[in-house]
């Protein structure tokens, strides 16, 4: 399979299943699809040059540029670069009988928060159920689960997330106390992590997370207009002017790295890079804007006439980022990350996050589900915390979950990298989680091109400054 773009005067070739990037002229480019119907049918060599050529007479290209444009394609070809074919395809039988072990959880440390976010996904962190902290004896219960269902696997994950999670702090800090205690008789080590909107932040919090959090993610939409609009407190006040303050701390003490102020972009705010720039003009360098995912008739739902706008907002944020990149106030925008020389293990690829099976959610009050984003569906809750897990059937049914499972994934060119997308999102939209959200699916394709691009164009950039 070959994608085929333009983007900021790059014409970019991807070679799908090898993962193969080539950088272009318009000759090159356009010989592309010719040759690959050639190929396919068996031809390559002299004969297929010839076909070509005879194709392209009484073009605007010369013979002989059809001649070495079609050679350097034959070469990229016989080089396992070009027109390659899916070698995961024939896996995926193995794959669905593959072993699974759970090596992270969602902890839902507080089902409360002390913000109203107008789009929370989870009701103001009710999750559409009751308010509740998880105790230390059901946050003790989830670890010693993780432990017991993760195998041989090592590393271990847990997310402390809300609702707010400073909200129950003192549970935080002992759970992590408890994880450490745990790890050298067992063979483990955990990561954890926090996700925070800031309002309870303060240096003692910001010195523990520090020393005990790998990474910390910070909430926060961007200009304190939008911000303060779609995050207020339940009385209506902005948070705005209160986080920032906290939010640069954080990022100053973990020296810019291993954080992420991290956003969401409405209808409201279509001109998203805006936002970007103003975290960036605030002093931070990882960040992460994402869009909301809502229904239709939410007024700040993002809609399909929104589109065309979204993808002129990423074309000039990706030209912002290149800029950037140029100095030495580089920043990493999180959608625009992306590994063309290794990437993610082929599960990751065929799988992504590995909801429901490797990856688990778990309520205050020790319920197991699939992601935190199914919390409170009841249709997905797969067991707790003391009986482990007994729906297997939902276990077995995400496992069989991947981009050979949905129609949409098996013929779009970004499968390898968005891996099938959120089943979530999937479930919410369509109500499978092997389908695909459309609108989230279009969005993560525009990235993808996005961050190659960038790829080019600091690649480009570097080998000038060194010649």
């Amino acid at each position: 399979m070959i994608h085929q773009y333009k983007n900021n005067g790059y014409n970019i070739v991807l070679d799908v299943n090898s993962g193969s990037v080539h950088i272009v002229d318009d000759c090159v480019y356009d010989m592309v699809p010719l040759l690959e119907a050639i190929v396919k049918s068996g031809v390559t060599g002299e004969t297929a040059i010839e076909a070509v050529c005879m194709a392209c007479e009484n073009t605007k290209y010369s013979s002989q540029d059809v001649r070495e444009a079609v050679t350097e394609l034959l070469e990229l070809y016989e080089a396992g670069q070009l027109y390659t074919d899916d070698i995961y395809e024939n896996y995926i039988i193995d794959f669905k009988k593959r072993q699974t072990v759970v090596k992270a959880l969602c902890l839902h440390i507080a089902h409360d928060c002390n913000l109203a976010c107008e789009y929370c996904f989870a009701s103001e962190g009710e999750y559409h159920g009751k308010r509740a902290l998880m105790s230390f004896e059901t946050g003790k219960k989830a670890l010693d689960f993780l432990v017991a269902n993760s195998g041989n696997r090592v590393n271990l994950e847990v997310d402390f997330f809300g609702g707010e999670p400073l909200l129950n702090w003192d549970v935080v800090k002992r759970l992590v106390e408890y994880g450490r205690s745990i790890e050298e008789a067992n063979n483990k080590k955990f990561r954890f992590t926090l996700t925070t909107n800031g309002v309870l932040l303060d240096d003692d919090i910001i010195e523990f997370a520090n020393k005990e959090m790998a990474n910390v993610v910070c909430s926060i939409d961007g200009r304190k207009e939008i911000n303060d609009k779609k995050r207020p407190f339940r009385g209506g006040q902005g948070s705005y002017d209160i986080i920032v303050p906290k939010f640069k701390k954080v990022a100053e003490s973990r020296d810019q790295m291993n954080y992420y102020v991290r956003g969401t972009f409405t209808h409201d705010n279509l001109d998203f890079s805006e936002d970007v720039k103003h975290l960036v003009d605030l002093g931070f360098k990882q960040i992460s804007v994402e869009p909301v995912v809502a229904r239709p008739e939410d007024s700040y739902a993002l809609r399909d006439e929104d589109v065309p706008k979204i993808m002129e907002e990423y074309d000039k944020l990706a030209k912002f980022i290149i800029e950037r990149r140029k100095t030495s106030e580089a920043v990493n925008f999180f959608h625009f990350m992306i590994d063309l020389s290794g990437g993610p293990c082929v599960a990751k690829r065929l799988s992504g996050c590995g909801s429901g099976t490797e990856y688990l959610a778990v309520t205050p009050w020790g319920d197991l589900y699939p992601c935190h984003q199914f919390v409170g569906n009841e249709d997905f809750l797969m067991g707790n915390v003391d009986e482990g897990i007994t729906r297997t059937d939902i276990r077995d049914e995400f496992k069989t979950c991947n981009v050979y499972a949905k129609e949409k994934c098996k013929k779009c060119f970004a499968k390898f990298y968005c891996s099938g997308g959120c089943a979530a999102n999937s479930y919410n939209f369509h109500g499978n989680i092997n389908d695909a959200y459309d609108l989230g699916c279009e969005l993560q394709r525009k990235r993808i091109e996005c961050a190659i691009m960038i790829k080019a164009a600091i690649a480009d950039w570097e080998e000038e400054k060194d010649e």
